[in-house]
């Protein structure tokens, strides 16, 4: 396979150096920790409400992440969380409605494939090694845990 002379690819990589737009990390990390954080005081006023209601620590816990994933996929049916992920970036990918929004997003491309074999199928295509590695990871720990702690 012949190689280009070093100059030519020198030359090239200059002139792509040109072309190509500079990334404005500042903007995108201020815009990514203003969604997050706008996420997470979200979830917390959820979970204070919960709390103020009567419910339980542990239960408010439970029931504000439940909620999160619901509005996650209820934003991502409507179109909305979609445009929260193009000017939040990661910090809208990162939380948990993230999560809900990988795995709402390929059921809806394919919904018009079928039940089955569209929503059913692509609903985890994007967020099922998450899950899988996440059990995993989850069950190595749990072992390494009762091997360390519960000693015989």
């Amino acid at each position: 396979m012949p190689r280009w002379p070093s100059s030519d690819l020198k030359n090239y990589q200059a002139l792509q150096k040109k072309r190509i737009p500079a990334r404005p990390w500042g903007r995108n990390a201020l815009w990514a920790f203003l969604v997050g954080g706008a996420i997470a005081l979200i979830g917390e006023a959820v979970r204070q409400l919960l709390l103020f209601l009567g419910v339980g620590p542990l239960l408010a816990l439970n029931l504000t992440a439940a909620i999160l994933v619901f509005l996650g996929g209820l934003l991502t049916g409507f179109g909305i969380y979609d445009e929260v992920g193009r000017v939040g970036g990661m910090g809208a990918a990162l939380p948990i409605t993230g999560f809900a929004n990988a795995i709402v997003s390929p059921a809806m491309e394919f919904k018009r494939e079928g039940w089955v074999m569209g929503v059913g199928a692509r609903m985890f295509s994007i967020a099922g090694p998450v899950v899988v590695y996440g059990l995993l990871t989850s069950m190595a720990v749990g072992v390494v845990h009762y091997v360390l702690f519960y000693p015989r």
